[in-house]
């Protein structure tokens, strides 16, 4: 089981992104469209879980051998797709970049619908201060009531989720 942490929000993960954006475009910048920093953590102002998502954004899956094969040059390993459509995932080991804040990192062909729902979300927030300090106070809270069950984190959250998605014209119907 992983341990559910959500702390408020850090001034330091936009440098954080930075770091790990960096490492990125030194081989995958003339294979890319752009890195976008997405998830809790690119919301000034939102609590967050400590982790720093990352959507790599691609044309197509022309490309994804040759990304695939630059991020293994840096430490990354192809994780599979973890059944969401167009959005691969990527991990590395830890101890191999202590030098970075701990991340996700996926790789999203730009019509990627996930990719779309990680942007619009991201955006809301950003410019609906009284959303984002609503659902902060969710993860907050459920990170109080289920520290070591992230399952029943992310179950306690999604209503939240669900009408904050249909405030911002994405599907109601999304599921964790």
């Amino acid at each position: 089981m992983r341990k559910v942490i959500v702390v408020p929000y850090d001034e330091s993960w936009k440098c954080e992104f930075e770091k790990i954006k960096n490492e990125l475009l030194e081989v995958l910048k003339d294979n890319i469209i752009k890195i976008e920093h997405v998830g809790s953590t690119s919301v000034e102002g939102l609590a967050a879980k400590p982790i720093i998502d990352i959507d790599i954004v691609i044309k197509d899956y022309n490309s994804f051998e040759t990304i695939k094969e630059k991020l293994s040059q840096i430490g990354y390993t192809h994780d599979g797709d973890l059944g969401i459509k167009d959005r691969q995932s990527f991990v590395y080991k830890v101890d191999e970049k202590p030098y970075l804040m701990n991340h996700h990192t996926y790789v999203c062909p730009e019509y990627s619908q996930e990719l779309r729902r990680h942007i619009i979300f991201r955006d809301y927030l950003r410019s609906h201060s009284e959303d984002r300090d609503w659902y902060g106070s969710v993860k907050m809270l459920a990170a109080k009531y289920y520290p070591e069950d992230i399952d029943s984190y992310m179950i306690a959250k999604h209503p939240c989720v669900r009408e904050i998605f249909c405030k911002c014209g994405l599907d109601k119907s999304y599921e964790i």
